[in-house]
């Protein structure tokens, strides 16, 4: 038998159906809840007082936010990277880096700061994994961003390697104005939208909301526990 393969699938739920005195189906349909309470935090926010949430939620998990525009965002971040007194940067293999314009300041720029960076290699492997682990600053893209909890979420794929978020010291998350909903109601939304129209849909969805922190230990809460110490939100207005 072949590692991983199913054998005698049909028949073992046959069998348990029938125990259960249940209709065996193929189809489960979405049940449709009186109640959808989900739907209406935030309702009819404006973007701009989405990202007044999100800011306001940024004090309760300590996490440091910053607003600027496109013209800006070189600076802001070579601020938090000096504020973080980082030396040694990896970020994530993605196209919004060129988009916004921050190829050239990440390959150029920041080396002559005497900052060393390393873009995620897709077929770089472990050794990915050790940069990551030795960096003084991670940085990424928020693919989404929720104002309700402050949290980015990452969908990762070959250029954008979860290690890019968890392993450095500190992080840094490119927060693009127009990615900001109110809650995971709308990502879940989006994502199951893109299952039914057969789209390819990540292997991993992370959702980070600022630094790693645990209070597993009598209640106290510790931050920088299992990743990064610190972190800061850099929230591009790109609409």
């Amino acid at each position: 038998m072949t590692k991983g393969t199913i054998q005698n699938r049909k028949s073992f739920l046959r069998n348990i159906t029938k125990t259960l005195g249940r209709e065996q189906r193929t189809y489960v349909e979405r049940p449709t809840w009186k109640h959808q309470p989900q739907h209406h935090v935030f309702k009819g926010y404006s973007q701009d007082e989405l990202v007044q949430a999100l800011k306001e939620q940024c004090n309760y998990i300590h996490t440091d936010f910053v607003q600027t525009n496109k013209a800006g965002v070189k600076q802001a971040i070579s601020d938090v990277i000096s504020h973080y007194g980082g030396k040694s940067v990896v970020t994530s293999d993605d196209v919004r880096f060129e988009e916004i314009g921050l190829c050239d300041y990440l390959s150029t720029t920041l080396p002559n700061e005497e900052i060393d960076v390393h873009v995620w290699d897709k077929n770089g492997g472990k050794e990915n994994l050790g940069i990551s682990a030795k960096a003084d600053v991670g940085i990424t893209f928020s693919d989404a961003t929720l104002a309700e909890s402050g949290t980015v979420v990452l969908f990762s794929d070959n250029g954008k390697g979860r290690s890019v978020s968890l392993l450095p010291a500190t992080y840094i998350a490119l927060v693009p104005k127009s990615t900001i909903v109110p809650r995971m109601t709308q990502v879940a939304q989006a994502v199951r939208e893109q299952v039914i129209r057969g789209e390819v849909v990540a292997s991993c969805v992370n959702f980070i909301s600022g630094p790693s922190n645990s209070a597993d230990i009598e209640m106290n809460l510790i931050v920088g526990v299992h990743g990064p110490i610190k972190a800061t939100y850099i929230v591009i207005d790109d609409m």
